[in-house]
């Protein structure tokens, strides 16, 4: 079967920054410092979301209620999307529209942990008293809102998709398998056209809890991610990266420009048992990519923990000829999003004829001359997890 050419129609981010790929393109193209939070959740510095207007992208306050803030976040960074890609009063082109999310789980009720951890510590029967308050506290709407999959039915739902979704979980990596998936099955035929992304939330301290247990956390002192050997950890950020797929042909036949092509989507899971485990694994991957031709680069979505970090550093050392830029630096770590943000920067960049400017103070980030016509997007997750893929200029 002759493999069709898939292309990258639509983009939709929103993040520390702001919103909308203009907002994205110019805050980049200035270089300026990365907008971070170090005061609310001592010690851990974080980027947080810019103020979202949610009307605009979804218009019934009811919907808004329902949702957990990760997931009117997906949902409006989905409608600047379809937006982008000229979709969103195209009926027939949404009713076959497929939905590819990458998600994490749901937000706690903080309130109600914190009172069933107090009453813990005077219960007599520690076990009969959480099944009792588990059972009468928690809301089923709570619940429902807790489930991942939900993300891609409302999108579906406020947006007027028709077509079938699914849904991936597993931190950084969710959103290469999303993206891999969503390829694949455009590349072969079985669909033309697919929505594909995640968003999260950074702003929550039980995400924080739960990262400290692993010292994943960045501490104290914000730095530039290649600049955090010595003092290692992410700082989360909250940013939403949707992406509209779809063969080239069908782009062709509405009239859609694309920003790029997204050539291959490559994905693995390093052991990590022994130091190089990481790193040989990312090699194998770029060894799975098309040849590399013309002006490259690179973008990472490199965490800042460790030791993740350094062996990704040592691959991209062997690789010194492709400028590197990373977005954990701009936009702090995304968990799921940071694949797709990946792939959106590159076709952002692609598109515009020029790489962003480097934010880095190692030497690991260099200034590029040129357009750039090949990007290899690498995410590697920040205990498992690794994927790759190549973003064209389109011939």
């Amino acid at each position: 079967m002759n493999r069709r050419d898939v292309v990258i129609t639509g983009i939709g981010i929103a993040s520390s920054l702001g919103e909308g790929v203009e907002v994205h393109a110019a805050a980049l193209a200035a270089g300026g410092p990365p907008v971070v939070d170090a005061e609310n959740f001592k010690p851990y510095p974080l980027h947080p979301l810019a103020a979202l207007e949610l009307d605009k992208q979804i218009p019934k306050k009811s919907d808004q209620r329902q949702m957990e803030p990760w997931q009117r976040l997906g949902v409006y960074t989905a409608g600047l999307a379809l937006d982008s890609a000229g979709l969103k009063d195209d009926a027939e082109a949404k009713s076959a529209l497929q939905v590819i999310v990458a998600a994490g789980g749901g937000e706690r009720d903080h309130a109600v942990d914190a009172a069933i951890l107090e009453g813990l510590r005077g219960a007599n029967d520690a076990g009969a008293f959480l099944n009792e308050r588990l059972m009468s506290d928690l809301r089923p709407t709570l619940f429902l809102a807790q489930l991942s999959n939900l993300l891609a039915g409302n999108i579906a739902i406020v947006h007027g998709l028709g077509g079938t979704s699914r849904t991936f979980m597993g931190e950084e990596v969710a959103g290469a398998d999303a993206a891999r998936i969503a390829l694949a099955r455009i590349a072969s035929g079985e669909s033309d056209i697919a929505l594909v992304g995640g968003s999260h939330n950074g702003e929550r301290k039980d995400l924080m809890v739960l990262y400290e247990f692993g010292d994943f956390n960045l501490k104290d002192k914000f730095a530039p991610v290649w600049a955090r050997k010595d003092h290692a950890g992410f700082a989360l950020g909250s940013a939403g990266a949707f992406l509209v797929l779809e063969s080239r042909a069908h782009a062709e036949a509405r009239g859609a420009k694309p920003f790029a092509k997204l050539s291959s989507v490559v994905a693995d899971l390093a052991r990590r048992k022994q130091p190089g485990d990481m790193a040989a694994t990312l090699e194998k991957l770029w060894g799975q990519l098309p040849k590399r031709e013309g002006k490259g680069a690179i973008i990472s979505g490199a965490t800042g923990a460790e030791p993740a970090t350094s062996e990704e550093r040592g691959f991209l050392k062997g690789h010194a000829d492709f400028p590197v830029r990373s977005t954990g630096t701009m936009f702090g770590h995304t968990m799921e999003t940071q694949f797709p943000l990946g792939l959106a920067l590159a076709a952002l960049s692609i598109s515009r004829g020029a790489l962003f400017p480097p934010n880095d103070s190692t030497g690991t980030e260099i200034e590029m001359q040129g357009a750039p016509t090949q990007i290899v997007v690498v995410g590697a997750g920040h205990w498992r997890g690794e994927g790759m893929a190549l973003v064209e200029a389109v011939g």
